[in-house]
């Protein structure tokens, strides 16, 4: 196994997250290579993991912690970590010792570059991107926001740690429509998922449907608001992990019309 920058070559597997056998990550459109092409000049790092035969399973992405939805100082911030783990496609490459390996090669990168440590997000159920998992490797958690917990590792003594964005406001209801808004970064092809679809599910429905696109790539758009990826209905934050159908979005949407 073996860890490399991500190549020129590679870019169209990392954008599809290494899924490039699914035909939903083909549905998410291409949000994902427009925040790429916004970020790569900005800090954005990749790295890949390559089996023995040279095939990638494993990806990591990591940003400047100011294009974040965290707030920091001289730190970068792991917003994604992924080991191709389904038998589909490539196959599953879980449990190989990838995660760890593309860990500690983002670490090592992250003290090269100078900053004072690295911080990341998890999940506080046992899935993917698992706080307990970050914690196994010598993170601890700052803080906190609903499943979604704020970890990081300190590389120097005067380094201060991390804090999420805190939620400012959220969108309110328009009178007499269904009111659909979609909080988007662009960074995770999940959340750009739930975006085609309920955008396509809400011009189903013509005037009776107000939808709002808000995108958070912009720093001070995620300042305002204290969000980053997120669907709300008639100002009902509405869960979107895992991304739901087509049909299910469109059928919560029609329930509301029904009712107006």
């Amino acid at each position: 196994m073996q860890v490399i920058d991500l190549k020129d070559e590679h870019v169209p597997l990392y954008l599809v997250c290494l899924e490039d056998w699914s035909e939903e990550m083909k549905e998410a459109g291409d949000r994902k290579e427009i925040w790429y092409n916004k970020m790569k000049d900005k800090g954005l790092r990749v790295k890949l993991a390559l089996d023995d035969d040279g095939v990638v399973g494993g990806m990591i992405q990591y940003v400047p912690i100011g294009h974040s939805s965290a707030e920091g100082k001289d730190l970068y911030f792991i917003d994604c970590i992924w080991v191709h783990g389904y038998e589909d496609g490539r196959g599953d490459f879980q449990k190989k010792g990838m995660g760890k390996a593309l860990l500690k090669a983002a670490e090592d990168d992250a003290k090269e570059i100078g900053v004072k440590g690295i911080a990341a997000w998890g999940i506080s159920m046992p899935f993917w991107m698992s706080a307990q998992w970050f914690e196994k490797h010598g993170y601890t958690k700052v803080d906190e926001k609903g499943i979604s917990i704020l970890l990081w590792k300190p590389f120097v003594e005067d380094a201060n740690p991390p804090r999420w964005i805190k939620e400012k406001k959220r969108p309110g209801t328009t009178p007499g429509k269904v009111s659909v808004t979609v909080f988007v970064n662009g960074w995770c092809p999940a959340m750009n998922l739930v975006y085609e679809r309920v955008k396509r599910a809400a011009a189903e429905f013509g005037d009776k449907v107000v939808f709002q696109e808000i995108g958070t790539s912009d720093r001070e758009v995620l300042l305002e608001w204290g969000i980053s990826d997120a669907l709300f209905v008639d100002g009902e934050e509405i869960e979107t992990g895992p991304p739901p159908s087509y049909e299910k979005l469109k059928e919560m949407i029609e329930d509301r019309v029904k009712k107006l």
